[in-house]
């Protein structure tokens, strides 16, 4: 094999891992970052451990479900060309990474607390259910990749020592159920066949899945400002100042909306997040702040 087929190769490997998604494992590091915990050298290496523990996992599920979905995948206009689907990875391959992931994962979020790991496995063990039965079922769909994000959220709280936040808890479920019902409006609306190549899509509508999302997208945006307020929040961080971010929140909720309904785009939130400016900019801006009224 060539140099040019090797690299080919290995492209075909990262893309089967997607790093592109692996931002969506920051949940872990929601709780280390609101309680300011990086002078705590022993928490930084367990948040650490969760966080890439979480993050191979992940990418093992990506290669689970294209396993599973690879007959699906060759009939999608987009899909097809996934490096399972088209056949530029074959089964045995993905097989055996899968295995490498997921022994690589577990063992990092032992390391990490026995808490941490418990996350870990549950996350995949749900994955596991959801690709064999509860993406078919409407609304628990959702709700199954919403518990997968607040199971980040616990590893790296609960599961590293830090109390978790309840209201920021309540917004982390929110915002990822909002996020999951856009996903689902965007392919309701944007395939030909949506049916055909996601089964659950014929049991939603459009009328549906805008009164969910808006549901959502309030209830994120409003237990967001209640966590700011909250008076254990007032003792963590000795200030109010938290508050102030709540309109920047609100921007980058209402300039997803705009994309979703406005653009008919939204297949793919980590995607839509990194790519868009104004999504890049609200994130920065609402980062930067946070940290300078923490600090």
């Amino acid at each position: 094999m060539d140099e040019r087929a090797r690299k080919i190769k290995m492209s075909d490997y990262v893309r089967l891992l997607r790093p592109q998604q692996w931002s969506k494992n920051g949940f872990v590091l929601a709780g280390y970052f609101f309680v300011q915990g990086w002078d705590q050298p022993g928490l930084t290496a367990q948040v650490a451990l969760a966080l890439v523990g979480f993050v191979l996992v992940s990418s093992a599920v990506y290669v689970l479900n294209d396993l599973a979905d690879r007959e699906a995948d060759r009939l999608h206009p987009r899909k097809c060309r996934r490096p399972i689907a088209s056949g530029r990875v074959s089964t045995t391959a993905a097989r055996l990474l899968l295995i490498l992931l997921l022994v690589g994962g577990f063992l990092l979020s032992w390391q990490s607390s026995l808490t941490a790991l418990a996350l870990v496995a549950g996350y995949f063990v749900l994955n596991v259910l959801y690709s064999h039965g509860l993406q078919h079922v409407v609304i628990l769909d959702v709700f199954a990749i919403a518990a997968g994000f607040m199971m980040r959220v616990l590893a790296g709280t609960a599961g590293v020592g830090i109390p978790p936040s309840n209201w920021l808890l309540l917004c982390s479920i929110m915002l990822s159920l909002f996020l999951g019902f856009g996903k689902r409006y965007a392919e309701l609306t944007s395939l030909d066949d949506a049916n055909s190549q996601r089964q659950v899509l014929d049991s939603y509508s459009e009328p549906l899945l805008q009164t969910l999302i808006g549901i959502s997208a309030g209830a994120a945006l409003l237990t967001y400002a209640l966590y700011t307020v909250d008076a254990s929040t007032l003792r963590t961080h000795g200030t109010g100042g938290l508050v102030y971010t709540v309109p920047i929140v609100a921007y980058g909720l209402f300039r997803y909306l705009f994309n979703l309904y406005g653009k008919r785009s939204g297949q793919d939130p980590t995607q839509e997040i990194l790519t868009d400016p104004h999504l890049l900019g609200v994130t920065a801006v609402w980062l930067l702040m946070v940290l300078y009224i923490l600090w």
